[in-house]
């Protein structure tokens, strides 16, 4: 589907189809063409109406690829990804935005769910000002919104690494393996996305095409900008899920440590009355204790608690316990 803004004389108004008469460069009409959910009709118009070059359609069509920006005979081609954080699922799922950038006009090609086009697109019917400025102006309008939806992603990713580190902190024998796996999944995801992006707009930045003026420059600058501080935050978080999942598996081999030496103690505290019990209990004549056949129990009893009360005050004395 195919919906089309056409600035002209001062005023923007929606088109059902793009007149290829509106596309030559002393036309006067800048045209904003957008393709949610492309087919193979809305191939056709790209191929025959705006003359893109067949590969460059071929990647358009495909449901995602890798950040890019590529130079063609008379316009330059774009892919940029929308983020959607799903916290419950614990996955930064994005979308490609595929853009083709002209001397008077711009497409978008996306799947219809991207919250940037679609809060561009109600600023222009709104208000014909966000079309007079150009194709690249509203190329760079939509990319600095798409930044601008990263940061409350950015940051809600943040808040859970802190109270995740509080946890850890606070409750260290808690299960938090599964919870430090997935922020630590999240994390890479976010790394993923934003630094292919950060590259991207930072050609756009150092003005390495033509259509490209040194005011957008500027303005891309500020959106590189923000993009270099979301993949700095995405190093920073890395390395603190790294030493929170340090600091988790330490604390578990600690506890782990303790307990183990815990049991430890007690065996051998047993194992002087394992052997007293064995050696009274052999069935052979044993020496007679003073105070006759009913003092003999006792005895052993005695035996038996100044051997383990012996070992428990020299471990005490050692700290071991």
């Amino acid at each position: 589907m195919i919906r089309c803004f056409v600035h002209a004389d001062g005023a923007t108004r929606e088109a059902e189809r793009v007149d290829p008469a509106w596309l030559a460069p002393d036309s006067g009409v800048f045209v904003w063409a957008e393709i949610q959910a492309p087919d193979e009709a809305d191939a056709r118009v790209m191929h025959e109406v705006f003359g893109f070059h067949a590969l460059a359609i071929e990647d358009a069509m495909e449901a995602t690829h890798h950040p890019k920006v590529e130079g063609y005979q008379g316009y330059l081609y774009l892919v940029l990804h929308g983020i959607n954080f799903s916290p419950d699922e614990h996955v930064f799922d994005t979308h490609d935005t595929d853009f083709f950038l002209g001397p008077n006009y711009l497409v978008t090609v996306h799947d219809g769910q991207r919250r940037s086009i679609r809060h561009v697109s109600e600023l222009c019917a709104r208000s014909p000002r966000i079309m007079e400025e150009g194709p690249v102006a509203l190329l760079h309008r939509i990319v600095d919104t798409m930044a601008d939806h990263y940061r409350p992603e950015v940051d809600e990713l943040e808040d859970r690494i802190n109270a995740l580190e509080d946890l850890v902190i606070e409750a260290p024998g808690g299960s938090l393996m599964a919870d430090i796996l997935a922020i630590k999944r999240d994390v890479s995801g976010l790394r993923r996305i934003v630094i292919p992006q950060r590259d991207v707009v930072a050609r756009l930045a150092r003005r390495e095409f033509d259509q490209i003026s040194q005011e957008m420059a500027y303005r891309f600058r500020d959106v590189y900008d923000q993009f270099v501080r979301m993949s700095d935050d995405a190093m920073m978080y890395q390395d603190r899920i790294t030493g929170i999942l340090d600091a988790h598996l330490a604390t578990v081999s600690n506890q782990l440590a303790q307990v183990s030496k815990l049991l430890a103690v007690v065996a051998v505290l047993f194992g002087p009355l394992t052997v007293i019990t064995g050696i009274y209990g052999m069935n052979v004549v044993l020496p007679v204790l003073p105070g006759g056949e009913p003092m003999q129990f006792w005895w052993v009893m005695g035996f038996m608690a100044l051997s383990s009360g012996g070992l428990f005050g020299l471990f005490r004395r050692m700290r071991w316990l």
